[in-house]
Protein backbone atom coordinates (compact mmCIF):
# COMPACT_ATOMS: atom_id res chain seq x y z
CA UNK A 1 0.00 0.00 0.00
CA UNK A 2 1.72 3.50 -0.39
CA UNK A 3 2.17 5.81 2.33
CA UNK A 4 0.92 8.94 2.34
CA UNK A 5 4.57 11.08 3.97
CA UNK A 6 5.16 14.48 3.89
CA UNK A 7 5.41 14.53 0.13
CA UNK A 8 1.84 12.97 -0.39
CA UNK A 9 1.70 9.88 -2.59
CA UNK A 10 4.56 9.00 -5.49
CA UNK A 11 4.36 5.45 -7.05
CA UNK A 12 3.92 3.30 -9.72
CA UNK A 13 0.92 4.08 -12.20
CA UNK A 14 -1.50 0.47 -11.60
CA UNK A 15 -4.03 -0.90 -9.82
CA UNK A 16 -4.22 -2.03 -6.35
CA UNK A 17 -3.73 0.27 -3.26
CA UNK A 18 0.39 0.00 -3.97
CA UNK A 19 -0.25 1.85 -6.79
CA UNK A 20 -1.38 5.45 -8.61
CA UNK A 21 -4.70 4.98 -9.36
CA UNK A 22 -7.93 6.81 -9.70
CA UNK A 23 -9.06 4.68 -6.66
CA UNK A 24 -5.80 5.79 -4.61
CA UNK A 25 -6.42 9.70 -5.23
CA UNK A 26 -10.07 9.25 -4.75
CA UNK A 27 -9.63 7.81 -0.79
CA UNK A 28 -6.44 10.31 -0.38
CA UNK A 29 -8.33 13.33 -1.32
CA UNK A 30 -11.58 12.32 1.08
CA UNK A 31 -9.12 11.64 3.90
CA UNK A 32 -7.00 15.09 2.87
CA UNK A 33 -10.83 16.71 3.54
CA UNK A 34 -11.62 14.90 6.51
CA UNK A 35 -8.17 15.99 7.64
CA UNK A 36 -9.28 20.15 6.80
CA UNK A 37 -12.57 19.49 8.66
CA UNK A 38 -11.28 18.44 11.87
CA UNK A 39 -8.90 21.89 11.90
CA UNK A 40 -11.77 24.11 11.29
CA UNK A 41 -11.06 24.39 7.77
CA UNK A 42 -14.12 23.06 5.67
CA UNK A 43 -15.64 25.07 3.31
CA UNK A 44 -11.98 27.35 2.96
CA UNK A 45 -10.15 27.62 -0.80
CA UNK A 46 -8.90 25.08 -2.06
CA UNK A 47 -6.26 24.83 -5.32
CA UNK A 48 -5.94 21.80 -7.77
CA UNK A 49 -3.14 21.47 -10.62
CA UNK A 50 -1.35 18.67 -12.64
CA UNK A 51 1.44 18.05 -14.98
CA UNK A 52 1.07 16.01 -18.07
CA UNK A 53 1.67 12.56 -17.02
CA UNK A 54 -0.14 9.15 -17.86
CA UNK A 55 -3.10 9.57 -15.55
CA UNK A 56 -2.48 12.99 -14.22
CA UNK A 57 -5.42 14.77 -16.11
CA UNK A 58 -7.77 12.60 -14.66
CA UNK A 59 -6.09 12.41 -11.28
CA UNK A 60 -7.12 15.63 -10.85
CA UNK A 61 -10.48 15.89 -12.03
CA UNK A 62 -10.91 13.47 -9.46
CA UNK A 63 -9.53 15.62 -6.72
CA UNK A 64 -11.17 19.01 -8.02
CA UNK A 65 -14.37 17.05 -7.88
CA UNK A 66 -14.26 15.13 -4.49
CA UNK A 67 -13.04 18.71 -3.18
CA UNK A 68 -16.30 20.33 -4.25
CA UNK A 69 -18.57 17.80 -2.98
CA UNK A 70 -17.54 18.19 0.19
CA UNK A 71 -17.99 21.86 -0.61
CA UNK A 72 -14.88 23.67 -1.06
CA UNK A 73 -14.59 26.26 -3.66
CA UNK A 74 -11.96 24.51 -6.05
CA UNK A 75 -9.56 26.21 -8.73
CA UNK A 76 -9.01 23.95 -11.06
CA UNK A 77 -5.91 25.08 -12.79
CA UNK A 78 -6.30 25.29 -16.91
CA UNK A 79 -4.49 22.54 -18.48
CA UNK A 80 -0.89 20.98 -17.54
CA UNK A 81 1.17 23.19 -15.33
CA UNK A 82 4.47 23.23 -13.24
CA UNK A 83 4.10 22.74 -9.85
CA UNK A 84 5.51 25.88 -8.09
CA UNK A 85 2.19 27.90 -9.79
CA UNK A 86 0.08 25.49 -7.30
CA UNK A 87 2.45 26.63 -4.65
CA UNK A 88 2.12 30.17 -5.71
CA UNK A 89 -1.67 30.18 -5.99
CA UNK A 90 -2.52 28.67 -2.76
CA UNK A 91 -0.27 31.48 -1.21
CA UNK A 92 -2.14 34.13 -3.31
CA UNK A 93 -5.06 33.07 -3.46
CA UNK A 94 -5.75 32.43 0.49
CA UNK A 95 -6.18 28.76 0.05
CA UNK A 96 -6.14 26.54 3.05
CA UNK A 97 -4.92 23.31 0.57
CA UNK A 98 -3.57 22.42 -2.42
CA UNK A 99 -3.30 19.46 -4.06
CA UNK A 100 -0.84 18.93 -7.48
CA UNK A 101 -0.56 16.04 -9.34
CA UNK A 102 3.17 15.26 -10.26
CA UNK A 103 5.64 12.47 -9.98
CA UNK A 104 8.18 15.90 -10.94
CA UNK A 105 11.30 14.20 -11.63
CA UNK A 106 9.92 10.01 -11.50
CA UNK A 107 10.45 7.86 -14.41
CA UNK A 108 7.25 7.82 -16.76
CA UNK A 109 5.94 4.51 -14.87
CA UNK A 110 5.17 6.68 -12.05
CA UNK A 111 3.09 9.96 -10.73
CA UNK A 112 2.17 11.80 -7.49
CA UNK A 113 0.06 13.31 -5.21
CA UNK A 114 1.92 15.99 -3.80
CA UNK A 115 0.10 18.37 -1.04
CA UNK A 116 0.63 22.06 0.35
CA UNK A 117 -0.91 23.84 3.15
CA UNK A 118 -2.18 27.13 3.57
CA UNK A 119 0.68 29.80 2.95
CA UNK A 120 1.97 27.49 0.17
CA UNK A 121 4.34 25.17 2.16
CA UNK A 122 4.54 21.93 1.96
CA UNK A 123 3.02 19.93 5.41
CA UNK A 124 5.12 18.75 8.40
CA UNK A 125 4.58 15.16 10.03
CA UNK A 126 2.65 14.83 11.94
CA UNK A 127 0.15 15.99 9.56
CA UNK A 128 0.91 12.82 7.05
CA UNK A 129 -0.02 10.16 9.79
CA UNK A 130 -2.95 12.27 10.66
CA UNK A 131 -4.08 12.22 7.55
CA UNK A 132 -3.25 8.78 6.67
CA UNK A 133 -5.37 7.53 9.58
CA UNK A 134 -7.96 9.52 7.73
CA UNK A 135 -7.61 8.00 4.28
CA UNK A 136 -7.73 4.32 6.53
CA UNK A 137 -10.98 5.70 7.91
CA UNK A 138 -12.50 6.56 4.35
CA UNK A 139 -15.63 4.48 3.28
CA UNK A 140 -17.47 4.47 -0.13
CA UNK A 141 -18.59 6.03 -2.52
CA UNK A 142 -17.41 9.31 -2.35
CA UNK A 143 -19.42 12.00 -4.36
CA UNK A 144 -18.24 14.04 -6.60
CA UNK A 145 -19.38 17.48 -8.15
CA UNK A 146 -18.34 18.75 -11.97
CA UNK A 147 -15.71 21.78 -11.56
CA UNK A 148 -14.91 23.86 -14.73
CA UNK A 149 -11.64 24.85 -15.12
CA UNK A 150 -10.02 28.51 -14.00
CA UNK A 151 -9.11 30.76 -16.69
CA UNK A 152 -5.66 31.43 -16.58
CA UNK A 153 -5.25 34.88 -14.91
CA UNK A 154 -3.45 33.12 -11.35
CA UNK A 155 -1.19 31.81 -14.19
CA UNK A 156 -0.43 35.26 -15.66
CA UNK A 157 -0.38 36.83 -12.01
CA UNK A 158 2.39 34.35 -11.44
CA UNK A 159 3.85 34.45 -14.92
CA UNK A 160 4.01 38.87 -13.81
CA UNK A 161 5.77 38.43 -10.83
CA UNK A 162 8.54 36.04 -11.81
CA UNK A 163 9.13 38.20 -14.85
CA UNK A 164 9.76 40.87 -12.62
CA UNK A 165 12.45 39.80 -10.45
CA UNK A 166 15.39 40.58 -11.53
CA UNK A 167 13.97 44.54 -10.91
CA UNK A 168 12.59 43.90 -7.82
CA UNK A 169 15.85 41.94 -6.56
CA UNK A 170 17.81 44.90 -8.47
CA UNK A 171 19.15 43.46 -11.71
CA UNK A 172 19.86 45.82 -14.39
CA UNK A 173 21.32 43.89 -16.97
CA UNK A 174 21.78 43.68 -20.84
CA UNK A 175 19.03 41.14 -20.93
CA UNK A 176 18.99 41.11 -24.75
CA UNK A 177 22.45 40.41 -24.97
CA UNK A 178 22.53 37.24 -23.60
CA UNK A 179 21.99 33.98 -25.11
CA UNK A 180 19.96 30.77 -23.49
CA UNK A 181 19.92 27.49 -24.42
CA UNK A 182 16.73 25.63 -22.70
CA UNK A 183 15.48 22.44 -21.78
CA UNK A 184 12.33 21.20 -19.69
CA UNK A 185 13.43 17.33 -20.44
CA UNK A 186 9.75 16.64 -21.76
CA UNK A 187 8.30 17.59 -19.13
CA UNK A 188 5.30 21.10 -18.35
CA UNK A 189 7.75 23.90 -17.73
CA UNK A 190 8.94 24.30 -21.25
CA UNK A 191 6.57 27.41 -22.72
CA UNK A 192 6.32 29.28 -19.20
CA UNK A 193 10.37 29.38 -18.75
CA UNK A 194 10.04 30.91 -22.06
CA UNK A 195 7.40 32.97 -21.30
CA UNK A 196 8.97 34.67 -18.05
CA UNK A 197 12.35 35.00 -19.84
CA UNK A 198 10.81 36.77 -22.17
CA UNK A 199 8.50 38.66 -19.87
CA UNK A 200 12.08 39.73 -18.24
CA UNK A 201 13.45 41.04 -21.39
CA UNK A 202 15.66 37.59 -22.18
CA UNK A 203 14.41 37.15 -26.33
CA UNK A 204 17.02 35.15 -27.67
CA UNK A 205 16.34 31.24 -26.00
CA UNK A 206 16.90 28.34 -28.29
CA UNK A 207 15.22 25.38 -27.06
CA UNK A 208 15.91 21.05 -27.55
CA UNK A 209 13.25 20.83 -29.64
CA UNK A 210 13.35 16.79 -29.19
CA UNK A 211 12.59 17.65 -25.49
CA UNK A 212 10.44 20.67 -25.31
CA UNK A 213 6.70 19.76 -25.62
CA UNK A 214 5.40 17.72 -22.79
CA UNK A 215 5.57 14.12 -23.48
CA UNK A 216 5.02 11.24 -20.20
CA UNK A 217 7.13 8.88 -22.00
CA UNK A 218 10.47 10.75 -21.62
CA UNK A 219 11.53 9.42 -24.77
CA UNK A 220 14.74 10.72 -24.81
CA UNK A 221 15.84 9.81 -21.41
CA UNK A 222 15.96 7.09 -19.29
CA UNK A 223 15.39 9.33 -16.44
CA UNK A 224 14.15 13.04 -16.49
CA UNK A 225 16.53 14.29 -13.52
CA UNK A 226 19.07 17.13 -14.75
CA UNK A 227 21.46 15.42 -12.38
CA UNK A 228 21.82 12.01 -13.83
CA UNK A 229 24.62 11.32 -16.58
CA UNK A 230 23.27 11.54 -20.03
CA UNK A 231 19.96 14.02 -19.28
CA UNK A 232 21.40 17.08 -20.30
CA UNK A 233 23.62 15.75 -23.18
CA UNK A 234 21.07 17.59 -25.56
CA UNK A 235 21.05 20.66 -23.94
CA UNK A 236 25.13 21.05 -23.79
CA UNK A 237 25.12 20.19 -27.29
CA UNK A 238 23.04 23.15 -28.44
CA UNK A 239 24.56 25.50 -25.97
CA UNK A 240 28.21 24.59 -27.77
CA UNK A 241 26.37 24.76 -31.36
CA UNK A 242 24.58 28.67 -31.13
CA UNK A 243 27.09 29.71 -28.62
CA UNK A 244 25.03 30.33 -25.71
CA UNK A 245 26.13 32.17 -22.53
CA UNK A 246 24.30 29.93 -20.11
CA UNK A 247 22.08 26.61 -20.19
CA UNK A 248 19.21 25.90 -18.32
CA UNK A 249 17.38 23.03 -17.44
CA UNK A 250 14.19 23.06 -15.65
CA UNK A 251 13.03 19.15 -14.26
CA UNK A 252 9.61 17.70 -15.77
CA UNK A 253 7.47 19.74 -13.23
CA UNK A 254 10.04 22.48 -13.14
CA UNK A 255 10.17 23.19 -9.41
CA UNK A 256 13.97 22.49 -9.96
CA UNK A 257 16.45 24.04 -12.68
CA UNK A 258 20.12 23.44 -13.35
CA UNK A 259 22.88 25.31 -14.76
CA UNK A 260 25.59 24.91 -17.67
CA UNK A 261 28.26 26.51 -18.30
CA UNK A 262 30.62 27.20 -20.92
CA UNK A 263 34.80 26.52 -20.20
CA UNK A 264 37.25 28.27 -21.80
CA UNK A 265 38.13 25.11 -23.97
CA UNK A 266 34.65 25.71 -25.45
CA UNK A 267 33.25 22.53 -23.82
CA UNK A 268 30.44 22.69 -21.73
CA UNK A 269 29.41 21.24 -17.55
CA UNK A 270 26.64 21.01 -15.62
CA UNK A 271 27.09 23.55 -12.14
CA UNK A 272 26.77 21.50 -9.04
CA UNK A 273 23.38 22.27 -6.98
CA UNK A 274 26.02 23.90 -4.53
CA UNK A 275 27.18 25.99 -7.07
CA UNK A 276 24.77 27.23 -8.26
CA UNK A 277 23.06 27.60 -4.68
CA UNK A 278 25.43 30.23 -3.72
CA UNK A 279 25.37 32.28 -7.20
CA UNK A 280 21.96 32.84 -6.84
CA UNK A 281 21.98 33.56 -2.49
CA UNK A 282 24.59 36.21 -3.53
CA UNK A 283 22.59 37.54 -5.84
CA UNK A 284 19.57 37.88 -3.67
CA UNK A 285 21.38 39.15 -1.48
CA UNK A 286 22.65 41.90 -3.16
CA UNK A 287 19.79 43.97 -2.10
CA UNK A 288 18.09 41.83 0.54
CA UNK A 289 17.92 44.12 3.67
CA UNK A 290 20.69 43.80 6.75
CA UNK A 291 19.90 40.87 8.49
CA UNK A 292 18.27 38.95 6.03
CA UNK A 293 18.19 35.09 6.41
CA UNK A 294 19.45 32.97 3.80
CA UNK A 295 19.46 28.77 4.51
CA UNK A 296 20.19 25.88 3.17
CA UNK A 297 20.58 21.57 4.28
CA UNK A 298 22.76 19.80 6.90
CA UNK A 299 23.67 17.89 3.25
CA UNK A 300 24.92 21.28 0.93
CA UNK A 301 27.98 22.95 1.03
CA UNK A 302 29.03 25.42 4.12
CA UNK A 303 29.90 27.74 1.62
CA UNK A 304 26.57 29.44 2.19
CA UNK A 305 27.43 29.94 5.62
CA UNK A 306 30.45 31.67 5.45
CA UNK A 307 29.06 33.96 2.47
CA UNK A 308 26.04 35.37 4.74
CA UNK A 309 28.11 36.69 7.43
CA UNK A 310 29.94 38.67 4.78
CA UNK A 311 27.08 39.99 3.13
CA UNK A 312 25.59 41.16 6.39
CA UNK A 313 23.04 38.39 6.88
CA UNK A 314 21.98 35.29 8.92
CA UNK A 315 22.22 31.95 8.14
CA UNK A 316 20.35 28.97 9.46
CA UNK A 317 20.85 25.21 8.11
CA UNK A 318 17.98 22.51 8.14
CA UNK A 319 17.47 18.94 7.36
CA UNK A 320 17.18 18.16 3.55
CA UNK A 321 13.70 19.13 1.90
CA UNK A 322 11.83 22.22 1.44
CA UNK A 323 9.27 21.64 3.91
CA UNK A 324 12.11 22.36 6.21
CA UNK A 325 13.97 25.16 4.57
CA UNK A 326 10.49 26.97 4.03
CA UNK A 327 9.83 27.13 7.78
CA UNK A 328 13.65 28.11 8.60
CA UNK A 329 13.24 31.21 10.15
CA UNK A 330 11.55 34.89 9.94
CA UNK A 331 13.09 36.99 7.22
CA UNK A 332 14.01 34.13 4.46
CA UNK A 333 14.98 35.76 1.19
CA UNK A 334 16.52 32.62 -0.13
CA UNK A 335 16.85 29.11 0.67
CA UNK A 336 18.66 25.94 -1.18
CA UNK A 337 18.97 22.40 -1.51
CA UNK A 338 21.91 20.71 -3.16
CA UNK A 339 19.70 18.85 -5.51
CA UNK A 340 19.36 21.92 -7.75
CA UNK A 341 16.50 22.95 -5.65
CA UNK A 342 16.13 27.01 -5.34
CA UNK A 343 13.25 29.35 -3.57
CA UNK A 344 14.66 33.04 -4.84
CA UNK A 345 11.00 34.22 -3.86
CA UNK A 346 9.91 33.00 -0.57
CA UNK A 347 7.34 35.89 -0.18
CA UNK A 348 5.56 34.46 -2.97
CA UNK A 349 6.33 30.91 -3.47
CA UNK A 350 7.06 29.34 -0.11
CA UNK A 351 8.94 25.64 -2.54
CA UNK A 352 11.63 25.57 -4.44
CA UNK A 353 10.61 27.00 -8.16
CA UNK A 354 12.66 26.02 -11.17
CA UNK A 355 10.98 29.29 -13.30
CA UNK A 356 11.93 31.93 -10.86
CA UNK A 357 15.49 30.41 -10.63
CA UNK A 358 16.30 30.40 -14.19
CA UNK A 359 15.15 34.27 -14.57
CA UNK A 360 17.13 35.08 -12.02
CA UNK A 361 20.23 32.58 -13.19
CA UNK A 362 19.56 34.79 -16.88
CA UNK A 363 19.69 37.81 -15.32
CA UNK A 364 22.97 37.29 -12.97
CA UNK A 365 25.03 35.78 -16.41
CA UNK A 366 23.88 39.20 -18.23
CA UNK A 367 24.86 41.59 -15.25
CA UNK A 368 28.54 39.33 -15.34
CA UNK A 369 28.54 40.01 -19.19
CA UNK A 370 27.73 43.35 -18.80
CA UNK A 371 30.97 44.06 -16.79
CA UNK A 372 32.97 41.68 -19.06
CA UNK A 373 32.41 38.84 -16.31
CA UNK A 374 31.16 35.23 -16.32
CA UNK A 375 29.57 32.92 -13.85
CA UNK A 376 33.31 30.74 -13.76
CA UNK A 377 34.99 34.45 -12.69
CA UNK A 378 32.16 34.84 -10.25
CA UNK A 379 32.40 31.39 -8.81
CA UNK A 380 36.61 32.24 -8.61
CA UNK A 381 35.89 35.27 -6.29
CA UNK A 382 34.70 32.41 -3.84
CA UNK A 383 37.40 30.55 -3.83
CA UNK A 384 39.87 32.94 -3.11
CA UNK A 385 37.55 35.11 -0.20
CA UNK A 386 36.08 32.11 1.58
CA UNK A 387 38.23 28.77 -0.12
CA UNK A 388 37.68 26.64 -2.75
CA UNK A 389 34.28 24.04 -1.66
CA UNK A 390 34.27 21.05 -4.02
CA UNK A 391 31.47 19.02 -3.46
CA UNK A 392 29.84 15.27 -4.70
CA UNK A 393 27.81 13.14 -3.97
CA UNK A 394 27.81 8.89 -4.19
CA UNK A 395 24.48 7.47 -3.91
CA UNK A 396 24.82 3.66 -3.49
CA UNK A 397 21.35 1.69 -4.76
CA UNK A 398 21.64 -1.64 -2.17
CA UNK A 399 19.23 -4.70 -2.12
CA UNK A 400 16.26 -3.22 0.49
CA UNK A 401 15.82 -0.02 2.40
CA UNK A 402 16.67 -2.21 5.09
CA UNK A 403 20.45 -3.14 4.15
CA UNK A 404 21.12 0.79 3.72
CA UNK A 405 19.89 1.20 7.10
CA UNK A 406 22.10 -1.37 8.59
CA UNK A 407 25.21 -0.10 6.58
CA UNK A 408 24.64 3.41 9.13
CA UNK A 409 23.70 1.09 12.13
CA UNK A 410 27.42 -0.55 11.64
CA UNK A 411 29.11 3.02 11.03
CA UNK A 412 27.12 4.17 14.16
CA UNK A 413 28.36 1.33 16.67
CA UNK A 414 31.96 1.94 15.09
CA UNK A 415 32.51 5.25 13.53
CA UNK A 416 35.71 5.52 12.05
CA UNK A 417 38.63 8.20 13.34
CA UNK A 418 40.40 8.48 9.96
CA UNK A 419 38.82 8.33 6.89
CA UNK A 420 41.45 8.71 3.99
CA UNK A 421 43.69 9.24 6.25
CA UNK A 422 42.79 12.26 7.79
CA UNK A 423 41.77 12.67 11.46
CA UNK A 424 37.87 13.03 11.72
CA UNK A 425 35.36 13.91 14.32
CA UNK A 426 31.82 12.43 14.14
CA UNK A 427 28.72 13.55 14.69
CA UNK A 428 25.94 11.02 14.94
CA UNK A 429 22.30 13.27 14.77
CA UNK A 430 19.63 11.14 15.97
CA UNK A 431 21.34 12.27 19.03
CA UNK A 432 21.01 15.60 18.35
CA UNK A 433 18.01 17.70 20.28
CA UNK A 434 15.55 19.74 17.94
CA UNK A 435 14.87 19.79 14.77
CA UNK A 436 18.41 18.63 13.50
CA UNK A 437 17.42 15.09 14.68
CA UNK A 438 17.45 12.98 11.98
CA UNK A 439 19.41 9.57 11.14
CA UNK A 440 22.46 10.69 9.66
CA UNK A 441 25.93 10.35 10.90
CA UNK A 442 28.62 13.69 9.95
CA UNK A 443 32.27 13.09 9.74
CA UNK A 444 34.19 15.87 9.88
CA UNK A 445 38.45 16.53 9.06
CA UNK A 446 40.27 19.62 9.22
CA UNK A 447 39.61 20.22 4.97
CA UNK A 448 36.66 17.79 4.35
CA UNK A 449 33.30 16.62 5.41
CA UNK A 450 30.81 14.00 5.11
CA UNK A 451 27.32 13.40 5.56
CA UNK A 452 25.90 9.70 5.33
CA UNK A 453 22.27 9.29 5.49
CA UNK A 454 20.17 6.55 4.23
CA UNK A 455 17.55 7.79 1.24
CA UNK A 456 13.76 8.12 2.61
CA UNK A 457 12.38 6.87 -0.57
CA UNK A 458 14.82 4.71 -2.05
CA UNK A 459 16.72 1.36 -1.10
CA UNK A 460 19.89 3.58 -1.27
CA UNK A 461 22.71 4.99 0.86
CA UNK A 462 23.07 8.61 0.26
CA UNK A 463 26.72 10.45 0.94
CA UNK A 464 27.11 14.10 0.63
CA UNK A 465 30.96 15.15 0.32
CA UNK A 466 32.70 18.30 0.51
CA UNK A 467 36.41 19.12 0.37
CA UNK A 468 37.28 22.84 1.23
CA UNK A 469 40.95 24.43 0.40
CA UNK A 470 42.49 27.26 0.80
CA UNK A 471 43.29 29.71 -2.00
CA UNK A 472 45.62 32.89 -1.18
CA UNK A 473 45.94 34.10 -4.96
CA UNK A 474 44.29 33.19 -8.49
CA UNK A 475 47.57 31.52 -10.01
CA UNK A 476 46.83 28.98 -6.95
CA UNK A 477 43.68 28.25 -8.31
CA UNK A 478 44.69 25.51 -10.59
CA UNK A 479 46.77 23.76 -8.23
CA UNK A 480 43.63 23.94 -5.43
CA UNK A 481 41.08 22.32 -8.12
CA UNK A 482 43.94 19.78 -8.65
CA UNK A 483 44.23 19.15 -4.61
CA UNK A 484 40.53 18.91 -4.44
CA UNK A 485 40.17 16.74 -6.99
CA UNK A 486 42.27 14.10 -5.84
CA UNK A 487 41.07 14.29 -1.91
CA UNK A 488 37.30 14.32 -3.31
CA UNK A 489 38.23 10.94 -5.08
CA UNK A 490 39.86 9.25 -1.54
CA UNK A 491 36.67 10.09 -0.37
CA UNK A 492 34.24 8.69 -3.09
CA UNK A 493 36.46 5.69 -2.35
CA UNK A 494 35.67 5.10 0.65
CA UNK A 495 31.89 5.81 0.62
CA UNK A 496 32.08 2.96 -2.46
CA UNK A 497 34.00 0.71 -0.15
CA UNK A 498 31.00 1.02 2.89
Amino acid sequence: MLHFGTAGLRGPLQDGPDGMNVTTVTRATAGLVEWLRGRCLGGGAVVVGRDARHGSAEFATATAEIFAAAGFPVTLLPGPLPTPVVAYAVRELGAVAGVQITASHNPATDNGYKVYLDGGSQLLAPADTEIEQCIDAVTEPVARTPVTPADDDIVQRYLNRVSSLPSVLGGAGARAAIRIALTPLHGVGGQMVVQALAAAGFTDVHVVEEQFEPDPDFPTVAFPNPEEPGATDLLLALAARVGADVAIAVDPDADRCAVGIPLPDNTWRMLRGDETGVLLGDCVLRTAPQDALVATTIVSSRLLSKLAPARGARYAETLTGFKWLARAGDGLVYAYEEAIGHCVDPATVRDKDGISAAVLTADLVARLKAAGRTLTDQLDDYALEFGLHSTDQVSLRLDSAAAAADVVARLRANPPDQIAGEPVKYTDQLQVRGRMRTDALVFEGSGSRIVIRPSGTEPKLKCYLEVVTPVAAPAELPAARTTAGQHLSALRDYCRGL
